[in-house]
């Protein structure tokens, strides 16, 4: 049944055979998520990193009603420039999926699709969270009720920094979702290493992470893991600054009554808009950094 729906690109499909270790990587960052033709640049480039550190990269979209496990160049170039690709979390897949559209995935429905196709291991920019006020507008991201129920660990430099990240902890920590530090006491806060938050554990090699993860899995305890993992001191960008130009862009949404799966995309655009691109380029660096680790993690986990 589920083959009617499920696409694994031969590579993929052939490496998940034979036991090889497979990177998950999401749509989203592709279509919402920067400007043609740098987020096909960007995407192509991260599954570069993905080859070089001993994995194979799984890009993963909704494409002509088929949940596509691993896309070509030309389908990645086709989602960078199309104005049509919908954002597609959990709840979107079977209406997007039963009416043949294109839809570029989450983190939620990429964690969905992933482990549809039995892929462990995620790389992606940053999580959702609960947003900043929420305790008046419930906006709460469904990557965080995704990351108590699937299976997969996503690599992550932490939670976007737009969000109320104390709020997203402690929903993390309600649902037993471990919050794991690669090399790092503390939640990095995506553009800045730095967020005054410490993690769960702190873990320094990706041999250590892929054993609590098999360990996790193996008991049989439901859900995934968030690995935090820096962005390059050389590419963070200043804490108080990007705060302030947050908070910026954060009223201008609330004035235009921007709400719901739209404020993500409008508050990192105007960010970047603000900062001259330099947070896009922050941005870029550290979902590099992110299929790299993600990579060596996978690699780990599949020679146990």
């Amino acid at each position: 049944m589920l083959n009617q729906y499920l696409d694994i690109n031969p590579e993929v499909k052939k490496a998940l055979d034979a036991g090889k270790a497979v990177v998950a990587l999401e749509s989203t960052i592709i279509s919402h998520g920067m400007p043609y033709p740098r987020n096909v640049e960007t995407a192509l480039r991260v599954e570069e990193i993905v080859r070089e550190n001993g994995a194979i990269p799984a890009t993963i979209a909704i494409m002509n009603g088929k949940l596509k496990v691993g896309l070509t160049r030309d389908e990645i170039e086709s989602l960078g420039k199309s104005h049509d690709v919908i954002k597609t979390s959990r709840r979107d897949i079977p209406f997007i999926l039963s009416q043949g559209l294109d839809g570029a995935t989450t983190v939620a429905s990429t964690m969905v699709i992933a482990s549809l196709a039995k892929i462990h291991i995620f790389a992606t920019g940053g999580i959702g969270g609960v947003h900043r006020g929420a305790q008046e507008t419930f906006d709460i991201s469904a990557d965080l009720q995704e990351l108590a129920q699937t299976d997969v660990a996503v690599i992550c430099a932490g939670a976007k920094s737009i969000l109320d990240i104390g709020l997203t902890l402690e929903y993390l920590e309600t649902q037993g979702v471990p919050v794991i530090g690669f090399g790092t006491d503390e939640l990095p806060a995506f553009y800045t290493s730095k967020s005054g938050f410490p993690v769960d554990y702190r873990i320094d090699t990706p041999e250590g992470i892929a054993q609590a993860l098999k360990t996790k899995w193996e008991l049989g305890l439901k859900g995934g893991a968030v690995i935090a993992n820096p962005i390059p001191k050389e590419y963070e960008m200043d804490a108080n600054e990007i705060n302030n130009v947050i908070a910026s862009a954060i009223k201008e949404a609330q004035a235009k009554g921007i709400k719901g799966k739209a404020t993500t995309p409008f508050l990192l655009s105007k960010v970047t808009e603000i900062t001259k691109g330099s947070s896009l380029d922050a941005n870029i660096q550290l979902v590099y950094n992110n299929a790299k680790v993600g990579a060596q993690i996978a690699v780990a986990y599949h020679n146990l």
